[in-house]
Order: structure tokens, then C-alpha cells, then sequence
């Protein structure tokens, strides 16, 4: 059935490629490329257009699905029709042998981004479980830091897996990875020291999103600044500080030096308040007072309490609680 429409299409571009033969020959193979592209363009839009009508109103994530692939199906689609108007166009062997090397590059990038999207789709479809926006959220933003974290590592390995095989489609790249190999010893070792950085925040994402120090929107203190985990790429965090100010540390960082981490086995923020009393202050009163207010701030929880510094002021008592 393929064979057939493919055929059949063929034998249509060149009944118009013989109407035009007074034409010169590169304007009659312009006029036959160009309408294989619009032609796959509107067949694109036309399914596209009733997909959403069927899916209108049912299933939000199929629609979503739907939007998610609509530049990879198209792009694709008018890959097909360059591949299939091709042959039909009066063009010299070399100009031909020049769209072919482009085709099959853009094949090849079409096979990366494919990965990718499928990978985000993945993403979010498992991530849609999962809500961050209530009182107790830790095994929320510890799946969504895990999913987060990987997927961007994973992607970082697309797009060098592409970028190679792309590479790998040219003669030149191609002999100069054989005499790499060839020599792989110095090369190796050259390679490794430039790459360094590169391989130790993919690790140390890798690191992160297993082991999880950290978690998005984790309350921590970096070097003496205290802020929230606003987000995680492949080669640095980004920390939300209490001044709206932005502060970037590397993702390796967070491997090799000690840091605080307030929201690691809870959601909730522990904190103190100091007040500072004169020896005279009613203590039980004030404490009193202290542990009856915590309900109303909606704030307690059951390790609220209120306790005695064991090392008083000398000219003052000091109370936490």
C-alpha cells in the first residue's frame, strides 16, 4: 500500500514536471520540492485539525500529547515528501546527492527530537500523579526533582548521541574517528581532562537525582545564604534567596561541600524565636501563653515546644521556645 501511494505521487510530480518541460530546469524542480513541502504541509494541518475536533473535550493529556508531537509529525511529514518529490526533479547528480546528505541529516535530527519529546511526555504523564501545591508535599518534590534531574541528563545524552551521528554521516568526521581510535590512548586522556566538567555535573545530576540532597523548592543555606531550591539543570541549581535575589552554584556542589538542608525529612521549616527577659518576667506565664498561641497561628506541630536555655544571660534570662 505504501509502494502504491508512493507511486502513485511520483507519477503525479512528473506528469506536472513534463507540463512544465519548457520551463528551465531548476525552476520546474523549485516549483515540484516546494509543492511536495505545501502539500505535506496542508495534509499535516488537515489530520491535525480533526484529531482535535475528535479529541475536543475528551482526555486533556491526549490533547496535550497531541500539541507535544505537532512540530515532529510535520516535520517529518515534509521529510517524506522531499524524500518521495526527489527523484522526480530534474536536478544533476551532485545537487541531488547535496539534498539526500540533508535529508538524511534532518532524519537524523528527527530521530533525536522524537526521543526527546517522547521522553517529556513520559515525564509529565508520571508527574501528573504528583501535586506540589499542598501542606505536605516532600514525596511530591522528591519524585518531581528525580524526574526532573534525569530528564535533563537524558537529554544532554540525546543530543550528543545525535550530534555524533550526525557528524558521523560526513567523510572527513568519519576518518578522523577512525584515526582517534587509532591513537585512543593520548587522545583519550586529552579528551577526559577537556571533558571534566561536562562528565562531573552529569554524574553529579545523576548523583542528585538518587541519593536527593537536595529537592525543588528545599529550603537550604549555601555559603551563609539561606534561600529555597528554585530549579535543577544538567550543570547548575539555582537558589531563590529571601531578597528575590538569584543565586547559581554548580551542580557538583552540592557533592563535595557540606551545606544546610531545613526541609529534608519534612516539608515544614523548623525555626526558634529568642526572646530576651528580665529575671523578674513570668517565665510559666510567658510559656504559657506561647504554647496556647501556636494552634491559632495554624503553625504547630507536635515537636512545638517551649524550653529553657541551659546557659542563661548573665544580666538576663534567655527563653526559647
Amino acid at each position: 500500500m505504501w509502494q502504491d501511494l508512493v507511486q502513485s505521487a511520483q507519477s503525479t510530480l512528473s506528469a506536472v514536471g513534463n507540463a512544465l518541460s519548457f520551463a528551465p530546469p531548476w525552476a520546474v524542480s523549485l516549483v515540484l520540492l516546494v509543492g511536495a513541502t505545501a502539500a505535506a504541509w496542508l495534509l499535516h494541518a488537515a489530520i491535525l485539525a480533526v484529531l482535535r475536533r475528535l479529541l475536543r473535550g475528551r482526555r486533556p493529556y491526549l490533547r496535550s500529547v497531541l500539541d507535544g508531537t505537532r512540530n515532529p509529525t510535520r516535520f517529518g511529514l515534509l521529510l517524506v515528501a522531499l524524500a518521495i518529490a526527489l527523484p522526480t526533479a530534474p536536478l544533476g547528480s551532485d545537487t541531488k546527492s547535496v539534498i539526500v546528505r540533508v535529508l538524511v541529516l534532518g532524519a537524523i535530527c528527527l530521530l533525536g527530537w522524537m526521543a526527546m519529546t517522547a521522553l517529556h511526555l513520559a515525564a509529565n504523564l508520571y508527574l501528573m500523579r504528583f501535586r506540589i501545591d499542598v501542606e505536605d508535599n516532600l514525596l511530591a518534590r522528591k519524585h518531581l526533582t528525580q524526574v526532573r534531574v534525569l530528564m535533563r541528563v537524558l537529554d544532554t545524552i540525546i543530543v550528543l548521541v545525535t550530534l555524533g551521528f550526525a557528524l558521523m554521516t560526513f567523510e572527513a568526521v568519519r576518518q578522523y574517528g577512525v584515526s582517534l581510535f587509532a591513537s585512543a590512548g593520548v587522545a583519550g586522556v586529552v579528551f577526559g581532562l577537556a571533558a571534566q566538567p561536562v562528565l562531573s555535573n552529569l554524574i553529579a545530576g545523576v548523583q542528585l537525582a538518587i541519593t536527593q540532597p537536595i529537592r525543588l523548592e528545599d529550603a537550604v543555606t549555601v555559603q551563609n545564604q539561606y534561600g529555597w531550591i528554585e530549579e535543577i539543570t544538567a550543570t547548575y541549581v539555582v537558589i531563590r534567596l529571601e531578597d528575590q535575589r538569584r543565586m547559581i552554584v554548580p551542580l557538583n556542589f552540592f557533592i563535595q561541600q557540606p551545606f544546610y538542608n531545613w526541609t529534608r525529612q519534612a516539608a515544614p521549616t523548623i525555626g526558634n524565636i529568642v526572646l530576651y527577659l528580665d529575671y523578674a518576667a513570668p517565665v510559666d506565664v510567658i510559656r504559657k501563653k506561647a504554647i496556647e498561641s501556636l494552634p491559632k497561628q495554624n503553625k504547630a506541630t507536635p515537636r512545638s515546644r517551649a524550653s529553657k536555655s541551659p546557659t542563661p544571660a548573665p544580666k538576663r534570662s534567655r527563653y526559647i521556645f
